[in-house]
């Protein structure tokens, strides 16, 4: 896998160098609807935070009902949203906070925008693919929308009949299919912990 590059400057080369609680950066995890995103974030916070991390988790849904309520799901305004959500992160991040983004972010487009931010100012962004399958992220529907979908009660369903570009080159490919939620966390705090950030 090839290493992605962020720029080079002194105080990201000291926020490198810090302890592991010390370091910022933003974690984003992308996938389908119901691929288990926000579980996995909630469930790595809790660990991160018993080490004394310091833990802020954006979660999709909730970012939607705030920071951009009123927006819609056309390209531009889910553009919008990444974006909207990546510069929050970035700020968090560059002030020692781990921020873990369970977010769909569709667009390839998108995700570099918000990459490009984050290197741009020297914080770390890593992007990781919770590559849950569609029949099983369907067999989950944990908020319905599968079913209504195949109802015709909503159309635009990210992975079914709207896009979902899958990340070419992610730092991770979380892969879900028969784990439990635990096994797929601990994989994830092991690749923070590579990455001098657990």
């Amino acid at each position: 896998m090839t290493a992605h590059t962020q720029a080079a400057d002194p105080a990201a080369e000291a926020a490198r160098t810090a302890a592991p609680c010390e370091r910022g950066a933003t974690v984003w995890l992308t996938g389908l609807p119901s691929a288990g995103k926000t579980t996995l974030a909630l469930a790595l916070a809790e660990r991160l935070r018993a080490e004394g991390h310091r833990v802020e988790v954006l979660d999709g849904d909730e970012i939607r009902a705030f920071l951009s309520k009123g927006l819609g799901f056309s390209r531009e305004d889910r553009h919008t949203n990444v974006t909207r959500i990546g510069f929050v992160a970035e700020k968090l991040a560059s002030h020692g906070v781990k921020v873990l983004a369970p977010v769909i972010a569709p667009f390839a487009d998108a995700r570099a925008a918000v990459r490009e931010h984050h290197g741009a100012n020297g914080t770390e962004f890593l992007e990781v693919h919770v590559a849950t399958p569609v029949e099983l992220c369907a067999e989950r529907d944990v908020k319905g929308l599968y079913a209504k979908q195949a109802a015709g009660e909503i159309s635009g369903l990210t992975g079914v009949d709207d896009p979902y570009e899958v990340p070419r080159d992610p730092e991770l490919r979380l892969q879900t299919q028969g784990r439990e939620v635990a096994e797929s966390a601990a994989e994830l705090h092991v690749f923070l912990t590579e990455r001098g950030l657990a």
